[in-house]
């Protein structure tokens, strides 16, 4: 099993569990807890644009923080080799529950309760449901990313077309097939 260090602590790799648009997260082992280590990536995307993201990272953590959105807790963040320990957040993305026709109502709702949060302090996340995770009925946004507000990225105008199988929400899926 491939291992990787965080400030010279030791966590064993147990998968891949996604590429996002700023580095790839891995599902790790801290003995016998589960963590996710996010590794930052400088690879080019077409559609963002990007400062520093390590330090974006950590603003944008804290700023949700403060706004009261469910995420998981950053344990530990390594500078030098641009790596993150977060809480393992352990359930089913809405996108898997939306794709397996299971997202229960509730989980809008939560959605919508964020935004009430978000958009009172002029914030926009990524909406896109592989960023939420439900465990025990709490509806988590697992990712930290989140901007200044913009009527376009909204979730009545952009993200929503991802919460049930809309012709959007298919084309993406069958473009993973």
């Amino acid at each position: 099993m491939e291992k990787i260090s965080v400030n010279g602590k030791q966590y064993k790799i147990v998968k891949l569990l996604g590429k996002g648009k700023g580095g790839y997260s891995y599902l790790a082992l801290d003995g016998d807890k589960k963590v996710v280590i996010k590794q930052i990536h400088h690879e080019p995307c077409d559609y963002y644009t990007f400062g520093n993201k390590l330090e974006a990272e950590m603003n944008d953590y804290n700023r949700l923080l403060d706004i009261g959105v469910p995420i998981p807790k950053m344990i530990d963040i390594d500078v030098e080799q641009e790596r993150i320990v977060k809480e393992f957040i352990d359930g089913p993305t809405a996108y898997e529950l939306v794709l397996n026709d299971r997202l229960p109502p509730h989980c809008k709702e939560q959605v919508k309760k964020m935004c009430t949060l978000l958009y009172a302090k002029n914030t926009n996340i990524d909406y896109f449901p592989t960023n939420f995770v439900m465990q025990n009925d709490i509806l988590y946004y697992i990712d930290y990313e989140c901007n200044e507000y913009t009527d376009e990225w909204n979730l009545e105008n952009w993200g929503i077309k991802y919460w049930s199988k809309t012709p959007e929400f298919m084309e993406h899926a069958n473009s993973r097939r």
